[in-house]
């Protein structure tokens, strides 16, 4: 392969990135535009379809041209984006029929519960992995088909289309030609079946899903099409596409059974590679799909924070305590400890292993003595918590110990917080020189279907440390703040 750079785009909840990797998976250049985020009602969450688009095309050339580079001197183009955010759209136009629903949003927490109460939680749980929760795409899919005018019977009719983000990028780089997903974002509907990799028709007529506006199932690894929509890029393959999370895992080169990696964004998403058979949690974990490449489909098992990085947006723009994110970590350090204050950030209810979509934010520990430095630590730590809870249930199902875990996303540059996050799980903490993983999985998921790279063994050779933290803090310390945290946590729950 004579082209000499792979373009990962990388469409996440908050901002927009592209980034120009080269044959050493090094960094060539780098472009990231926030877009807004809309809040209509209590506990819903939207965007605008165009924003998530317009900012991808915008900081896919921006980073082309900050690369000094052109359209054939991209070997291939990977694809990556937040995972479960739902969107219909006209097959004919092109033109989205509402907001995007995003992953965060629960105004069908009812609807799911309605599926508990009905019995059929067990049988989703064995077909997708997944819960009957509303962070996942089908009921808002559902949700988007009842309260858009004619919406349902256009859909039966074949004339509107679903798609994940995934899925909303490739039909605009393709100038609408291609309609399809990858398998990692497909098993995040509740739609698939995770034995078959395709998607189950006994799950579509329960969620009221017409299998006319669904997209083709295709693998992580192999041509989708090329892109005809922007002149700039016009005619560069795409040949990569894995959701978010399954992107990180592989960027974080975690290809045996056992191996973990935790990002740290918006978000907190932890993924344990478990190989070619899913092992079905019983601690309310999710099984999912890792990635398939070729005929061979490998699994993981999935513990997903709702508020990881957010809260310290929410101490930024909701408290006023800081005015930059990256502030937090001084104020965090301006008090020894925390002083007996335990944030449980439930702003949009708790994901694994507790799913209560009714728990809510919820401050304790307060006395008169406590200070900003006290909550801006105890928002820090909340994050650490929440990973830990999800370590332990993790370890209990795969049935073996973590011997490290590798860590990605804004918030793991935080010296601080990967430290006690180190102390609570009594394990190494390990940060790559490469924090980007989950655009450079999708650059590795591109270049392996163009032979940019030979295989995995080549990859897994490109990955290294730049920073290791081990336990220092005292384990019996720390049980007692897992102690406290779980006390917190029980008075966060089922408050809606």
């Amino acid at each position: 392969m004579s082209r000499p750079c792979i373009l990962a785009l990388d469409q996440g909840t908050t901002s927009s990135r592209a980034i120009v990797f080269d044959r050493r998976g090094g960094l060539r250049a780098c472009a990231q535009q926030e877009f807004p985020q809309y809040f209509p009602q209590p506990g819903w969450v939207e965007h605008n379809p165009r924003d998530l688009w317009l900012s991808i095309r915008r900081v896919a050339l921006q980073a082309v041209s900050e690369a000094d580079l052109v359209a054939k001197d991209i070997a291939a183009i990977g694809i990556t984006n937040q995972r479960e955010t739902t969107m219909l759209w006209d097959r004919q136009t092109g033109g989205p029929l509402h907001p995007a629903i995003v992953w965060q949003d629960r105004r069908t927490a009812d609807q799911c519960a309605k599926l508990v109460r009905a019995g059929k939680e067990a049988l989703i749980r064995e077909k997708t992995g997944l819960l009957p929760d509303p962070y996942f795409s089908a009921t808002k899919l559902a949700w988007l088909l009842d309260h858009i005018p004619g919406a349902r019977r256009r859909a039966n009719r074949g004339e509107l289309a679903f798609g994940t983000v995934d899925t909303w990028l490739l039909w605009q780089l393709t100038g609408g030609k291609v309609h399809a997903t990858d398998i990692t974002n497909a098993s995040r509907t509740l739609l698939l079946n995770l034995h078959t990799g395709q998607w189950d028709d006994e799950l579509l007529k329960l969620l009221r899903v017409p299998h006319e506006v669904l997209p083709e199932v295709r693998g992580n690894s192999e041509f989708y099409g090329e892109v005809t929509s922007v002149p700039g890029l016009r005619g560069v393959p795409i040949t990569g596409m894995a959701g978010d999370q399954h992107a990180a895992l592989f960027g974080q080169a975690c290809f045996k059974p056992g191996m973990a990696k935790n990002t740290y964004g918006t978000g907190c998403f932890l993924l344990m590679h478990t190989g070619t058979k899913p092992i079905a949690s019983k601690h309310n974990l999710l099984t999912t799909i890792a990635w398939k490449l070729g005929s061979r489909t490998e699994y993981a098992l999935e513990g997903s924070v709702f508020i990881a990085g957010a809260v310290v947006q929410w101490l930024r723009d909701g408290l006023g305590l800081i005015k930059q994110s990256s502030e937090v970590e001084k104020l965090a350090a301006q008090v020894d400890d925390n002083g007996g204050v335990y944030l449980v950030p439930a702003f949009a209810g708790l994901g694994a292993p507790h799913w209560d979509s009714g728990a809510r934010g919820t401050l304790v520990g307060l006395t008169r003595g406590s200070t900003a430095g006290h909550i801006a630590r105890a928002a820090l730590e909340s994050i650490a918590y929440q990973t830990a809870d999800l370590i332990h249930a993790m370890q209990a199902d795969a049935g073996r110990r973590l011997g490290e875990l590798r860590v990605d996303g804004g918030a793991c540059i935080n010296n601080g917080l990967m430290q006690f996050q180190s102390d609570l799980l009594r394990v190494p903490i390990v940060r790559p020189q490469i924090t980007e993983t989950t655009a450079l999985g999708a650059a590795y998921f591109a270049g392996l279907a163009v032979g940019f790279w030979e295989n995995r063994n080549e990859i897994a050779g490109l990955w290294s440390a730049n920073k290791t933290f081990s336990p220092q803090a005292s384990s019996t310390k720390m049980r007692q703040h897992l102690k406290h945290w779980q006390k917190a946590v029980a008075r966060a729950r089922d408050w809606a």
